[in-house]
């Protein structure tokens, strides 16, 4: 009796294993395929609308090699290419003084314009004073205004204080802070410890020192936003200068009104020989700035949208 029961023991494992063989593998599991198929689908779309938006520079950057008369030939890869481009550009036009002159413009708008959103930002987020509520009702009112609603008001403003043909109307409203950037700052102060503020003030920290000292510092990954957000605003600006430079020389030109003077001049329309590889150089070379900017800022934009996003 023992020794049939041992026998099935050592048989049974055999018959098991022989089944196993038998049978034929079904594959990974369901869930397992659709995951490896959904990995799939996103990265083919990723690619494809990361080409699809690479396509413009890349363009830009092929005729920017080009001889004048293949600028339009829509070639990825120029048939001629024309070095000497990036050298002409700046005999042909005043880029550099473009360049500074908007790089100086960006630096002042969105240096003063995150200092002075800061600053009300912090009040409305740390004071208590009558009124404090309606006038942050009345400030994000103002972001409803559409742009072309102020600038008659704005030029008339500039042409009493006498700095018309000058760069100062293009950076000085930055003194005044953004609907845009208060509220966003704020969102962020409302969320800092208020034990840190209440601490300072027993040691004996002034108002400003409380900004300064804490506010401020903690508050960096959203001023970095702040600041990002308006240098690519000045320098993208296209209106402003056309309306405070224009009847300026080309030399105080920004880049926006730069380019498209150039775009005039070359015309063939307007007597021009349709030289269009430098202002397609022009174009190329005035986004190196803005790369570099988002570039150094990068880990503190992604950083100060995470935590804007979460704690606003």
């Amino acid at each position: 009796m023992a020794t049939d029961i041992s026998s099935e023991r050592i048989v049974a494992p055999v018959r098991r294993s022989s089944e196993v063989e038998g049978t034929q593998w079904a594959g990974p599991p369901r869930h397992r395929v659709l995951a490896v198929a959904g990995q799939v689908v996103r990265w083919t779309l990723l690619g494809g609308f990361s080409l699809l938006f690479l396509y413009p520079f890349a363009w830009l950057l092929s005729a920017s090699l080009k001889p004048r008369g293949e600028i339009f030939d829509n070639r990825l890869i120029p048939h001629t290419v024309v070095w000497d481009n990036y050298v002409e550009v700046f005999n042909q036009l005043p880029l550099l003084a473009w360049l500074g002159n908007s790089v100086v413009i960006a630096l002042l708008s969105a240096g003063l314009m995150t200092i002075s959103s800061s600053l009300v930002a912090f009040g409305f987020a740390y004071f208590r004073f009558p009124g404090r509520a309606w006038l942050f009702r009345l400030l994000l009112a103002s972001m409803m205004l559409p742009g072309a609603v102020t600038l008659i008001p704005n030029y008339l403003i500039w042409r009493y204080l006498g700095w018309l043909g000058t760069s100062v109307p293009l950076w000085g409203a930055a003194l005044f802070g953004s609907g845009f950037y208060i509220f966003l700052m704020r969102q962020f102060y409302l969320s800092l410890p208020k034990e840190l503020f209440e601490a300072a003030r027993v040691d004996g920290c002034s108002a400003l020192g409380l900004f300064t000292r804490i506010a401020f510092p903690l508050a960096l990954p959203a001023s970095v936003i702040v600041f990002i957000f308006e240098f690519q605003a000045a320098w993208n600006n296209f209106t402003g200068p056309l309306i405070y430079l224009n009847a300026t020389g080309v030399e105080n030109f920004t880049v926006p009104l730069g380019i498209a003077h150039a775009m005039s001049v070359y015309s063939p329309t307007n007597g021009g020989q349709g030289d269009y590889q430098y202002v397609m150089v022009a174009s190329l070379l005035v986004t190196l700035p803005m790369i570099a900017v988002f570039a150094f800022g990068q880990r503190y934009f992604v950083e100060g949208v995470a935590s804007v996003g979460v704690k606003g």
